[in-house]
């Protein structure tokens, strides 16, 4: 297909049914669109007229059944979330006729802003907007673990009872299903995480991959005229979503937060950026806004550094299968034991 008609969106079908559900939404000039890089899995998609600009989110081509009930998890989520503190895209509708694109999908109105996904992206806005990006990232993960489940309706988004539990049993499962070989300390840490589980907070909506490159950042002229300002226009990625223990957010941030210290790291944090606070700092504020009892971050962090280790074990396994190429990929493997390191240093200090 051109540019303007990549892979997996059928424009023409597309255009019928939004004049079909949301008729007068399109205007009359012809719809272009362009796939959006960076995303993991769910495949997403800008989408114009020429005036009006949407986002197109749908499960990757040759999708398994599963992954249909993403599209609807996802949609119903930012559904429930846009009208709190929480900036999400507004909704504009869920498809789950998989004649129109041979998969469901969902639409929402275009945001506005930046991913930064690297420290050397962030080192551009300079110490002290670098600063106040990362803390509003926690201002907005306090915002998110505030939001009632039920007054929004999401009462039965998921099962919180037994939450960390079943977690470790499925990464542990993950990790099987990728041993092509010897890794020194992954079993280690896995057993420790089952050996030290924490009592978990009452449950929140959690949304399971929560970190810098998950937001948009939109920054503007600061009101007095003096300089710029940045905020968190949106939060991207709900695919991981579920009620659940809101620490494992605060672990993963925590996590990606701190230095990794390999280099030419096909994976980064944004750590190195300068002003960028300190995981203890990040801890704090969580603390002090939410009001949670954080005493037993480092489980949580050490988590998020396991559950790293065997999604990248994963990608190299398939990579040494010949199921997986691109750039990266062949530095993947030797970045495992790095991971599994910090996880064990983690519990290992608390």
């Amino acid at each position: 297909m051109s540019a303007d008609h990549p892979p997996g969106l059928d424009l023409d079908r597309l255009r019928g049914h939004l004049d079909r559900v949301r008729p007068g939404l399109v205007g009359p000039g012809p719809l272009t669109a362009e796939l959006i890089e960076g995303g993991r899995s769910n495949l997403t998609y800008a989408v114009t007229d020429g005036t009006g600009r949407w986002v197109v989110r749908r499960p990757p081509l040759g999708h398994v059944l599963a992954t249909a009930h993403d599209m609807k998890r996802e949609h119903r989520v930012i559904s429930a979330l846009h009208p709190t503190a929480v900036p999400v895209p507004r909704p504009v509708l869920l498809c789950e006729d998989t004649a129109v694109l041979g998969a469901p999908f969902y639409v929402m109105e275009h945001v506005s802003g930046t991913p930064y996904r690297t420290a050397e992206q962030l080192a551009a806005l300079g110490p002290a907007r670098t600063r106040a990006t990362v803390l509003g990232l926690v201002d907005t993960l306090v915002d998110l673990h505030a939001v009632d489940p039920e007054a929004v309706g999401l009462g039965d988004f998921g099962r919180p009872e037994g939450f960390l539990d079943r977690q470790l049993r499925r990464w542990g499962k993950q990790l099987d299903a990728s041993r092509g070989r010897e890794l020194a300390g992954i079993d280690e840490l896995h057993a420790a995480l089952g050996r030290s589980l924490p009592v978990s907070p009452a449950p929140t909506v959690v949304h399971g991959d929560y970190r810098l490159d998950n937001v948009l950042i939109a920054s503007a002229a600061s009101a007095d005229g003096t300089g710029v300002t940045d905020r968190i226009a949106a939060v991207l990625d709900w695919e991981m979503s579920t009620l659940g223990d809101p620490l494992t957010d605060l672990g993963l941030l925590v996590m990606y937060s701190s230095p990794l210290q390999v280099p030419d790291s096909p994976v980064s944090t944004t750590a190195g950026a300068p002003g960028h606070p300190e995981p203890a700092e990040l801890v704090e504020r969580y603390a002090a806004r939410s009001g949670r009892d954080v005493s037993a971050v480092a489980w949580y962090t050490a988590f998020g550094w396991f559950k790293l280790a065997v999604i990248l074990e994963g990608i190299h396994y398939r990579y040494t299968l010949g199921q997986t190429v691109g750039a990266g990929f062949d530095r993947i493997g030797a970045l495992v034991p790095a991971f599994i390191e910090h996880g064990l240093t983690t519990l290992q200090e608390s």
